[in-house]
């Protein structure tokens, strides 16, 4: 079993079920992209739904298999914690943008939707946290609100990008969701749609063998879950979402960008309702810690400054990135220096 392999065997599988999911999440991107433009999805719904879900997936079989073995701290602070990386790497994504503040130049209705809708879900956990310990068949009802009200805000999202309200004024910097093909809407999307769902498959075998590894992390250095599920775990199986954005940037695929990042982040919330199913010793929720709870309410402080950017769309800030990616960058710091030296012992 890979707890048995020695240290050095342990790390080399580690690195190269990262560097395998990785590499897997660069064609995903291209792909995604692709499927947008052939279908009726715009840039910020295949990010949301498409590129989000599939790069999460990883995430969660980490969060599943850890919850199943009995550690709720472990699937929950990998949760959490890969919400709060996640945001962190459009703070990233904004420092190589040169032209504009990427959350000015990707203005887009569906992923302000979206970002409201995130920080909606993660509300729900914290009732559960603070309330009854209750559980049906081992499931607590916020569970099964969460997973509905998911289900429900990718409806109202859609509904959103395909017939906007309003629409964000235009400038220069403002890029449009317009196919990079002229030919690519009358193509068929069956082709890349089964690639994708291959390295799908592919992301959630290498998330598995993460999830092993990091379990062997906490037994053999005696480090606390919420470290190794936060900044460890949670981290590797974010970097699709990190190469993705940046690859997404580069094409100028800026919406895809900003809504691979906040959908993916709406995905990973519904981690703690399968997390959720997967605990049998009762709720979850009532099996965390405070150590869990600081990285929702980091994760959730991220995203309300990312979603104050996105109104605000200022063009440029500090060290020539917007103030929003300039205070996500210090909190996130902030909340690893707190985590690491307050908390880092078991």
């Amino acid at each position: 079993m890979i707890s048995d392999l020695s240290l050095p065997l342990l790390l080399t599988v580690f690195a190269v079920a990262a560097a395998i999911v990785v590499i897997a999440s660069v064609r995903a991107t291209h792909l995604a992209d692709i499927i947008a433009d052939r279908t009726s999805l715009g840039e910020a719904m295949a990010g949301g739904v498409l590129l989000g879900g599939a790069t999460s997936l990883a995430g969660v079989v980490v969060s599943v298999n850890a919850a199943a073995s009995g550690d709720a701290s472990f699937a929950v602070s990998n949760a959490v914690g890969g919400i709060a990386a996640q945001t962190l790497f459009l703070a990233i994504a904004d420092l190589l943008h040169r032209k504009a503040n990427l959350e000015h130049a990707a203005a887009e209705p569906a992923n302000l939707f979206q970002a409201v809708l995130l920080l909606m879900l993660l509300s729900l956990p914290i009732a559960a946290f603070a309330g009854p310990d209750i559980a049906y068949f081992g499931v607590h009802p916020v569970s099964v609100v969460l997973f509905l009200a998911y289900l429900a805000g990718v409806k109202l999202s859609s509904t959103v990008s395909e017939q906007p309200m309003w629409q964000p004024v235009e400038t220069r910097e403002t890029r449009h969701d317009e196919p990079e093909d002229d030919a690519e809407p009358h193509k068929s999307a069956r082709r890349p749609a089964m690639i994708f769902v291959v390295l799908v498959a592919i992301m959630g075998v290498c998330g598995w063998v993460i999830s092993q590894v990091g379990g062997s992390f906490i037994e053999r250095f005696d480090l606390a879950s919420s470290l190794v599920g936060a900044l460890i775990t949670a981290v590797v199986t974010s970097l699709p979402e990190l190469v993705t954005t940046l690859v997404a940037v580069r094409r100028g695929a800026l919406q895809l960008a900003v809504g691979g990042i906040i959908g993916g982040n709406t995905f990973d919330t519904l981690f703690l309702v399968f997390s959720d199913v997967a605990y049998r010793d009762g709720s979850i929720y009532n099996a965390v810690g405070p150590n869990d709870l600081y990285w929702l309410a980091t994760g959730m402080l991220m995203t309300a400054i990312l979603l104050a950017g996105l109104i605000l769309r200022q063009r440029e800030g500090p060290g020539r990135i917007g103030i929003e990616s300039t205070l996500m960058m210090a909190v996130y710091a902030i909340a690893v220096v707190v985590e690491v030296f307050a908390r880092g012992g078991a």
